[in-house]
């Protein structure tokens, strides 16, 4: 029997929305996915609590929150121990830079998305910081031309 919750079609309307703008006061949710309040809190709060609805936050503009630079990373590591993984990991998911990390199944091993400056940030941060760490092999750069869609 599975855990994962039920979700209907008012439940996907409201995640829809709040996807949208986490920041709909109920009435407003409550209009748009046709119900009441009353009943639209219980679902959000089914959903909050099912873990469905994970969390919320404020989603900034990289250009606006002065890291409008981005830079995509493949990033190929030497070792697969346990250690060397943990460790690894353990650094770059605490770089301010870092703004989302994917490992990934074969080559490369890791995705990084990085926010900075300008250049000369990015290549401050790779010098001194990602280049820095013992289990990485490789890096290759894809610097961002233009985003055509991001979703949370």
């Amino acid at each position: 029997m599975s855990n994962k919750p039920k979700l209907d079609d008012t439940d996907r309307a409201i995640l829809l929305q709040l996807s949208e703008d986490g920041r709909l006061s109920n009435t407003e949710l409550a209009r748009r996915v046709g119900l009441t309040p009353a009943p639209c809190l219980r679902r959000v709060q089914r959903l909050e609590r099912d873990g469905v609805i994970a969390g919320y936050r404020a989603v900034l503009d990289p250009t606006a929150a002065g890291r409008p630079f981005e830079v995509v990373v493949a990033v190929e590591i030497t070792f697969n121990d346990r250690q060397t993984v943990v460790d690894f990991e353990a650094a770059i998911t605490s770089y301010d830079e870092v703004t989302e990390v994917l490992r990934l199944f074969g080559l490369p091993d890791y995705y990084l998305r990085v926010n900075v400056k300008d250049s000369a940030a990015y290549e401050g941060f790779i010098m001194n910081k990602l280049s820095t760490l013992k289990a990485v092999n490789r890096i290759i750069s894809h610097q961002n031309m233009k985003t055509l869609k991001k979703t949370t």
